[in-house]
């Protein structure tokens, strides 16, 4: 039997994995039905306030890697720029760009599996200089071991980004050059050192309900933070650059059962959200999310953030 709507609005625990199953099954106009339980839910545990978030592109291309979806892999054959870490002035201006917004977190982003040590002390220097700007900071600098992220926290940073992509049945899938066990054990080292955890993935890749649901259980389970949810973007040269967008109504309901199986956690959608969502955008929060990131992405356009506002404030939210 499926969990009630009020046994869901008392409860922190969520709903059940068969429970999420079943739902993930709704068609037609049941999909506004979970969509406005799910809103109910996100107002109960997370209020009506949307947490925002940007990123830099720090250190781009070249990585020898194998995901599927990413445009920086060495794999694939795509026009994407590949440079070096990017200067400290580069990296301030934008951290303050995104603060005029009302950016609350700023996220340092390389390329590759992990930086070199030269580099960590680099990115160590502009932790320090986001955090006295007032700006919580962020990392996503792959598979490190707990002596980088300690030297990361020591350096004032706030929250390590690590997304497990896909559920681990899938991931082998998307990605070859490592493992889901290898992302599960970089979460786990930095949740030891108790820096927050930011970790999600990516929809539209050809995994099944079954996946999605088992990342969400998976996230629940490793107790993380914030859950960034992106929509593939085909791009021409990547090894998935075939696949097409997902369906505007799959994706909102993907954001649904997210956020009733993690009522408590930031449930954040990122990358790929304008050109999948296209005139449904704006039923993000409506499905339950209640962070964004805004600005561009790693090697596509965002939309502008003055328009992300601008939509918070029609809806009657607040950041």
């Amino acid at each position: 039997m499926l969990q009630t709507e009020q046994g869901l609005l008392n409860s922190d625990q969520g709903i059940d994995r068969h429970s999420a199953l079943a739902l993930s099954l709704r068609r037609g106009a049941e999909i506004y039905d979970l969509f406005a339980l799910a809103n109910r839910v996100r107002e109960k545990f997370r209020g009506n306030s949307v947490d925002l978030c940007s990123i830099i592109n720090a250190k781009s291309g070249a990585c020898p890697e194998d995901c599927s979806f990413c445009a920086q892999s060495a794999h694939s054959k795509t026009d994407t720029n590949a440079y070096p870490l990017l200067s400290k002035e580069k990296i301030l201006g934008a951290a303050a760009s995104a603060k005029k917004y009302g950016v609350k977190r700023f996220c340092i982003v390389t390329s590759g599996r992990k930086p070199s040590a030269k580099e960590l002390d680099e990115i160590c220097g502009f932790v320090s200089e986001i955090r006295g700007m007032g700006l919580l900071p962020c990392a996503t600098l792959g598979m490190l071991d707990i002596g980088q992220l300690r030297q990361l926290k020591d350096a004032g940073l706030n929250r390590y980004h690590h997304n497990l992509e896909t559920s681990e049945h899938f991931f082998s899938e998307i990605c070859t050059t490592h493992t889901y066990r290898d992302k599960i054990k970089t979460i786990e080292a930095a949740s030891s050192l108790g820096l927050s955890i930011c970790s999600g993935g990516i929809f539209g890749l050809g995994e099944s309900w079954e996946d999605r649901i088992d990342m969400a259980f998976a996230l629940k389970e490793t107790g993380v933070d914030s859950v960034p949810l992106n929509f593939f973007t085909p791009i021409k040269g990547t090894l998935s650059g075939n696949r097409e967008l997902l369906n505007p109504l799959e994706a909102l309901k993907i954001i649904a059962l997210y956020r009733l199986v993690l009522p408590w956690r930031e449930v954040r959608v990122c990358g790929g959200r304008a050109v999948t969502l296209r005139a449904l955008h704006s039923h993000i929060f409506q499905a339950g999310a209640d962070g964004l990131l805004i600005g561009n992405y790693l090697t596509t356009e965002g939309r502008d953030p003055a328009d992300d506002l601008q939509m918070i404030k029609d809806l009657g939210l607040e950041i």
